[in-house]
């Protein structure tokens, strides 16, 4: 699938949510690398609002308990939460205010946010699957304790990342879905909008 010629702009526009990922992961040598691209996100005071927290192996596991407590689930014995399972690796995205006059916390949340999507385009680039999943215990006591969240701390979700498979490799190659219209999104400020 090729919208730009510009290699760059076009594995941002043929970025797409996998979710149904493989077995393969990236390695902790490999993410360190691909968070090069991910500590220039535009961040005002140079605050880095944001911390990765990976979830491998019985991890998962943790999880899935901690999610099953905050929603009241009770399960068989030996019987597991299996949506962390979905996945070989996890990476928790946690927005981590600083203290500072001249940057709010919803700019920071905005910070984290962009380093997280950031984050996704350099794995994709990278030619891992990627899926953002959040949900409504992300941050229940018992799942931001799983995770040591601190006092202040947000959980904006987990990506899914994975080998992508490739039959869905060549579907999306083949793809002949247009680029959605832009237009819509730009506009201008009101001209005869009191100040």
């Amino acid at each position: 699938m090729k919208f730009f010629d510009d290699p760059v702009l076009n594995s941002m526009a043929a970025r797409r949510s996998v979710s149904k990922v493989g077995p393969e992961s990236p390695s902790d040598e490999e993410l360190t690398r691909l968070l090069a691209a991910v500590t220039p996100v535009a961040d005002h005071k140079s605050l880095r609002p944001w911390r990765l927290i990976t979830l491998r192996g019985d991890d998962r596991l943790r999880l899935g308990e901690a999610l099953d407590a905050a929603d009241g689930v009770s399960r068989e014995p030996g019987e597991v939460n299996t949506k962390p399972l979905r996945a070989e690796l996890l990476i928790a995205l946690v927005m981590s205010p600083k203290e500072h006059p001249k940057v709010p916390e919803w700019e920071q949340l905005a910070t984290a946010a962009g380093a997280g999507h950031l984050l996704e385009l350099a794995l994709w680039q990278a030619g891992w699957g990627v899926m953002w999943r959040t949900g409504m215990l992300a941050n229940a006591p018992e799942v931001r304790a799983a995770h040591g969240l601190e006092d202040g701390e947000m959980l904006l979700g987990w990506l899914y990342v994975g080998s992508i498979d490739e039959s869905f490799r060549k579907r999306m190659s083949e793809s002949k879905r247009p680029a959605l219209d832009a237009a819509p999104f730009l506009g201008c400020m009101p001209q005869d909008a009191a100040v």
